[in-house]
């Protein structure tokens, strides 16, 4: 079930900082409070393979989100301990040293359920016990957040699929267009393309110009 359109959940999840702070981040309250944007992307587990990349993809591009007024979260179901370790291991060894956004340890998965996207099966034996078949843990969710803590963005990507980063910063490139301008963005639109206003005459002309 989509969220977008919801606020999202109002409820403070265990984090770790980058210099090794235990810390308690509530999502909604960092875009309500602060008046920003949060990015917040879930991937499935440390010392993964895939989840190292998108990592270090988000701190290449972190300087792009602040422009933007937007706070960049990373989450996984991982303790903050192991998220630690991880953060002390060399990028060359497959570690994320470097990354200075917080990390969310849902180790619980008290969000992650609300959200909806942990991997969770559960299947029947021929004596009706049920058992779990799933690998309980999350997909590569991402969200976005405006400053009222309503969600604008959501997509999830299975496991083996990794994120492309640009396409969240045209995202809220466009969401903050819309907020200032009152237009709607056409598909592909990118920063300094032409808009549109929510009306038929406007929709025909700007397909006219696409010709």
């Amino acid at each position: 079930m989509s969220l977008v359109g919801k606020k999202f959940p109002n409820i403070a999840i265990d984090a770790m900082s980058e210099m090794g702070d235990d810390l308690k981040i509530n999502v909604f309250q960092e875009a309500a409070e602060n008046q920003q944007k949060v990015l917040l992307f879930w991937y499935p587990k440390d010392f993964t393979f895939v989840c190292p990349t998108e990592l270090h993809a988000f701190q290449d591009a972190l300087g792009e989100f602040e422009k933007r007024n937007t706070k960049v979260i990373g989450a996984s179901c991982d303790t903050n301990e192991v998220h630690f370790a991880w953060l002390n291991t060399p990028k060359d060894n497959g570690g994320i040293e470097g990354i200075t956004y917080p990390i969310l340890a849902d180790t619980h998965r008290q969000l992650a359920n609300q959200l909806g996207i942990v991997d969770q099966d559960f299947e029947f034996d021929e004596e009706g016990n049920e058992f779990f078949t799933g690998s309980n843990v999350t997909y590569r969710a991402t969200y976005l957040i405006d400053e009222t803590g309503k969600i604008f963005h959501e997509s999830v990507n299975d496991m083996p699929l990794g994120r492309n980063v640009k396409e969240f910063l045209r995202m809220i490139d466009a969401y903050t267009h819309v907020q200032k301008n009152g237009e709607v963005c056409p598909a592909n639109w990118e920063e300094g393309k032409e808009a549109m206003k929510a009306d038929r005459k406007s929709t025909a002309e700007y397909l006219a110009s696409q010709n």
